[in-house]
């Protein structure tokens, strides 16, 4: 294999690594201040000019607090719990094109780390996955509100992630493959998925609000109910990596949003662009629409917070089964039959 791969490879994971950590830390940030802004509040306004030093503030805060592990848990698996969290948040990045292919002193990089053509399976293995972390977490804690807790985030996440998977069912109809770089590409210009596929777009992001276990589906983390969730018992910075895991599965979940249904990169004029900026920064403007559009969708994630009351937990898994799921298979039928009266006529 050719070193120049290699390094070339590891540069942009740990680029990307950077950029979802740093993300993630200001989302934080960002957070408190959405909902100063919606609540007719200030929000962070000390430390630093507009706060804007709170999340290093925070940072320090966790690192030097004391840590504290019940002597009644399984210690290994406290433990692993956080960072299972965290690695399955950071992982689904690896398949995301961030950009088409940019020249850099004559030699062409790709801004995708592992163009693969399973990508949409990967995302969702990944997605399954994360749900170990919470289960793990909640259940090492030797804490029943903490078991609770991690309970209802598994059947959550099996919940949503069945209608999450039809909802894309129909998208793959029409785009014929499982790659992201290439569903990205079939999207050139202004010919996004969204405009095919609202409905699938719409199912699939109430499915990413649940699987995030964001507001108004955060019953794992229900303080009224549960204390914390599953969390009670952290402490430190193993406490935050399971924020960090939230707000990265956050940034991640945007991503892939923007990547199926929103054109990634791609943008009205793109190919004038390319000819006015050239083949270096063209693809770099590409790359920073696509960060504005998931920028975009995490303002979403917080503003649904901070409007929409909490579900019940019986209405949560109604809208899961009995909503959603019929939803997405009828999207998959009328995707189906449009299709097929296409292609006939």
């Amino acid at each position: 294999m050719d070193s120049a791969f290699v390094i070339e490879k590891f540069i942009l994971v740990a680029v990307i690594f950077g950029i979802s950590l740093v993300i993630a830390m200001y989302s934080t940030y960002a957070e408190r201040k959405v909902a100063a802004y919606l609540q007719d509040r200030l929000g962070p306004d000390r430390a630093g000019p507009f706060g804007i030093l709170q999340p290093l503030a925070d940072g320090v805060k966790m690192f030097m607090k004391e840590e504290i592990i019940p002597t009644s848990s399984n210690r290994f698996l406290f433990i692993a719990g956080p960072g299972l969290a965290l690695l399955c948040a950071c992982i689904g990045t690896a398949v995301i094109p961030w950009g088409s292919p940019v020249l850099i002193a004559g030699k062409t990089v790709s801004l995708q780390v592992a163009d693969i053509n399973v990508g949409v399976l990967y995302i969702f293995g990944v997605v399954s996955l994360g749900v170990y972390g919470v289960m793990i977490g909640g259940w090492a804690s030797n804490n029943k509100y903490s078991l609770l807790s991690a309970i209802r985030a598994a059947s959550q996440n099996i919940s949503y992630e069945i209608a999450m998977g039809l909802s894309i069912i129909a998208l793959l109809l029409m785009t014929n493959t499982l790659s992201l770089k290439e569903i990205v590409d079939q999207q050139h210009g202004w010919r996004w998925n969204v405009l095919y596929q609202p409905l699938g777009f719409l199912i699939f992001m109430v499915c990413s609000f649940a699987e995030t276990n964001r507001a108004p589906f955060d019953l794992p983390e229900c303080e009224t109910e549960l204390i914390g969730g599953y969390h009670t018992e952290y402490s430190s910075m193993k406490l935050g990596f399971y924020l960090f895991a939230e707000y990265i599965n956050m940034f991640v979940s945007s991503a892939v949003m923007a990547a199926l249904y929103w054109g990634g990169y791609n943008y009205p004029g793109m190919d004038s662009m390319a000819v006015w900026l050239g083949p270096t920064w063209a693809p770099l403007f590409g790359t920073a629409v696509f960060f504005a559009k998931i920028c975009a969708f995490i303002f979403f994630f917080m503003w649904v917070r901070w409007t929409i009351p909490r579900f019940r937990y019986d209405q949560l898994m109604n809208l899961g089964w009995k909503g959603l799921i019929p939803l997405a298979i009828a999207n998959i039928i009328i995707t189906g039959v449009v299709i097929a009266i296409i292609e006939k006529f």
